[in-house]
Protein backbone atom coordinates (compact mmCIF):
# COMPACT_ATOMS: atom_id res chain seq x y z
CA UNK A 1 0.00 0.00 0.00
CA UNK A 2 2.69 2.61 1.01
CA UNK A 3 4.68 1.80 -2.77
CA UNK A 4 1.25 2.46 -4.52
CA UNK A 5 0.66 5.83 -2.15
CA UNK A 6 4.30 6.89 -2.71
CA UNK A 7 3.93 6.28 -6.64
CA UNK A 8 0.49 8.14 -6.39
CA UNK A 9 2.83 10.69 -4.93
CA UNK A 10 5.23 11.12 -7.60
CA UNK A 11 2.25 10.84 -10.35
CA UNK A 12 0.76 13.93 -8.87
CA UNK A 13 3.80 16.05 -8.30
CA UNK A 14 4.24 15.21 -12.15
CA UNK A 15 1.18 16.26 -13.18
CA UNK A 16 1.47 19.42 -11.05
CA UNK A 17 4.66 20.14 -12.64
CA UNK A 18 2.90 19.90 -16.39
CA UNK A 19 0.42 21.91 -15.33
CA UNK A 20 2.54 24.56 -14.22
CA UNK A 21 4.63 24.33 -16.97
CA UNK A 22 1.16 24.64 -19.39
CA UNK A 23 0.66 28.09 -17.50
CA UNK A 24 3.54 29.82 -18.00
CA UNK A 25 3.59 28.51 -22.05
CA UNK A 26 -0.15 30.24 -21.54
CA UNK A 27 1.42 32.66 -19.89
CA UNK A 28 3.75 33.70 -22.45
CA UNK A 29 1.68 33.27 -25.52
CA UNK A 30 -0.37 36.11 -23.96
CA UNK A 31 2.28 38.09 -23.69
CA UNK A 32 3.19 37.84 -27.57
CA UNK A 33 0.07 38.44 -28.79
CA UNK A 34 0.05 41.69 -26.49
CA UNK A 35 2.88 42.40 -28.39
CA UNK A 36 1.62 41.22 -31.78
CA UNK A 37 -1.60 43.75 -31.11
CA UNK A 38 0.73 46.66 -30.30
CA UNK A 39 2.73 46.24 -33.98
CA UNK A 40 -0.30 46.19 -35.67
CA UNK A 41 -1.27 50.11 -34.40
CA UNK A 42 2.51 50.83 -35.65
CA UNK A 43 2.59 52.86 -38.90
CA UNK A 44 5.49 52.14 -40.97
CA UNK A 45 7.61 55.30 -39.58
CA UNK A 46 7.23 53.94 -35.98
CA UNK A 47 11.01 52.86 -34.23
CA UNK A 48 10.90 49.58 -32.49
CA UNK A 49 13.71 48.90 -30.04
CA UNK A 50 14.67 45.49 -28.23
CA UNK A 51 15.89 45.56 -24.86
CA UNK A 52 18.95 43.54 -24.20
CA UNK A 53 20.00 42.99 -21.35
CA UNK A 54 20.20 46.36 -19.73
CA UNK A 55 20.59 47.96 -23.33
CA UNK A 56 17.67 48.85 -26.01
CA UNK A 57 18.65 48.27 -29.46
CA UNK A 58 16.99 49.47 -32.28
CA UNK A 59 15.34 47.07 -34.68
CA UNK A 60 13.81 46.71 -38.45
CA UNK A 61 9.80 46.58 -37.55
CA UNK A 62 9.27 43.98 -40.04
CA UNK A 63 11.90 41.51 -38.48
CA UNK A 64 10.34 42.45 -35.03
CA UNK A 65 6.91 41.20 -36.41
CA UNK A 66 8.47 38.39 -37.87
CA UNK A 67 10.03 37.19 -34.85
CA UNK A 68 6.99 37.67 -32.34
CA UNK A 69 4.63 35.91 -35.26
CA UNK A 70 7.26 33.18 -35.41
CA UNK A 71 7.49 32.77 -31.23
CA UNK A 72 3.48 32.57 -31.21
CA UNK A 73 3.53 29.88 -33.39
CA UNK A 74 5.98 28.07 -31.58
CA UNK A 75 4.72 28.68 -28.15
CA UNK A 76 1.14 27.12 -29.45
CA UNK A 77 2.79 24.57 -31.47
CA UNK A 78 4.41 23.55 -27.50
CA UNK A 79 1.50 23.53 -26.12
CA UNK A 80 -0.34 21.27 -28.67
CA UNK A 81 2.59 18.93 -29.22
CA UNK A 82 3.28 18.69 -25.54
CA UNK A 83 0.30 18.84 -23.22
CA UNK A 84 -2.29 17.29 -25.24
CA UNK A 85 -0.20 14.11 -25.74
CA UNK A 86 1.73 14.08 -22.60
CA UNK A 87 -0.46 15.72 -19.66
CA UNK A 88 -3.26 13.91 -21.09
CA UNK A 89 -1.04 10.50 -20.57
CA UNK A 90 -0.36 11.31 -17.34
CA UNK A 91 -3.45 12.30 -15.80
CA UNK A 92 -5.08 8.94 -17.15
CA UNK A 93 -2.28 7.57 -15.58
CA UNK A 94 -2.78 9.43 -12.21
CA UNK A 95 -6.55 8.05 -12.40
CA UNK A 96 -5.31 4.57 -12.65
CA UNK A 97 -3.57 5.19 -9.99
CA UNK A 98 -5.97 6.84 -7.90
CA UNK A 99 -8.22 4.22 -9.07
CA UNK A 100 -5.77 1.41 -7.72
CA UNK A 101 -5.37 2.93 -4.27
CA UNK A 102 -9.03 3.00 -3.64
CA UNK A 103 -9.54 -0.20 -4.49
CA UNK A 104 -6.62 -1.24 -1.33
CA UNK A 105 -8.42 1.15 0.40
CA UNK A 106 -11.25 -0.81 0.65
CA UNK A 107 -10.04 -3.53 1.15
CA UNK A 108 -8.15 -2.92 3.80
CA UNK A 109 -11.05 -1.17 5.66
CA UNK A 110 -13.10 -4.45 4.84
CA UNK A 111 -10.21 -6.69 6.46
Amino acid sequence: MEAAITQYQKLQASFQTAVEARQQLDSQLRENEQVAKEFSRLKQDNQVYKLIGPVLVKQDQVEAKTNVDKRIEFIKGEISWHFKARLSKRQQHRLHQQSQLETLRRCIFVH
